[in-house]
């Protein structure tokens, strides 16, 4: 590349100006490949600042199964449905997203272990408001439908219906206003709809939970509420 854009001449071309319109335009070309390699290497900085720890003997420890929510019950999810990660070490967690199941919670367990589903969360909440944690909050889960907000963010499933109000229980809520207290103080989450958000508020995707029943203002009350209770 760099002697087509110096001109077709060659090195040996003759003539003052047309050697000098050859030097200025390789040193051009030098300089902007200084700035490409300059611009990956700072990519490739940091890529590995955030992976590091996945180089061969320098994989930080962890218990798998171990509990984020001391009163979730842990069922894991299959390997295919998310993937191993260093969080907040190497991706900032600043969002919680909630979801509706469209199905039974014993069918979120089901479909969340299967590995041809190609997704999960990382807690299931049931309609008396028990918790089941599936994946790691240190892992990025499969379940928001955009990569970006996969790695940033935290993914509660709810037992239920979008169209059902009845589905969306107080003993729900409450368990789980509790797991998002939690989330949001081990993170430095603010409580408010920014940063916790339906799953049809994430961009590019084509789902519409937690549905126009899910009560917000109930919800955020909440866990306002398990916030202050913890602290």
């Amino acid at each position: 590349m760099g002697s087509k854009a110096s001109g077709t001449g060659g090195a040996g071309g003759s003539g003052s100006a047309g050697g000098s319109g050859r030097r200025v335009g390789r040193r051009a070309v030098l300089l902007g490949g200084g700035v490409a390699v300059l611009g990956t290497a700072a990519l490739a900085r940091e890529e590995l600042a955030r992976a590091w720890w996945r180089l061969p003997g320098m994989e930080k420890k962890r218990v798998e199964g171990e509990l984020d929510h001391r009163a979730a019950e842990w069922t894991s999810a299959s390997r295919a449905n998310w993937r191993r990660a260093d969080r907040p070490d190497d991706y900032r967690i600043d969002r919680v997203v909630i979801h509706v199941v469209q199905g039974s919670y014993a069918t979120a367990l089901k479909v969340f272990k299967d590995p041809g589903h190609g997704a999960a969360a990382h807690y299931v909440v049931r309609k008396d408001g028990h918790v089941a944690q599936m994946i790691r909050e240190l892992d990025v889960a499969f379940h928001a439908g955009n990569r970006d907000m996969n790695e940033r963010s935290i993914g509660i499933e709810h037992e239920g219906f979008v169209d059902r109000p009845q589905d969306f229980t107080a003993a729900m809520y409450a368990g789980s206003a509790r797991l998002t207290a939690d989330i949001c103080a081990r993170y430095g989450i603010p409580v408010d709809r920014e940063h916790i958000i339906g799953h049809v508020e994430v961009e590019g995707t084509d789902h519409t939970d937690p549905g126009p029943h899910w009560d917000w203002d109930r919800y955020l009350t909440l866990v306002r509420e398990a916030s202050k209770a913890r602290a």
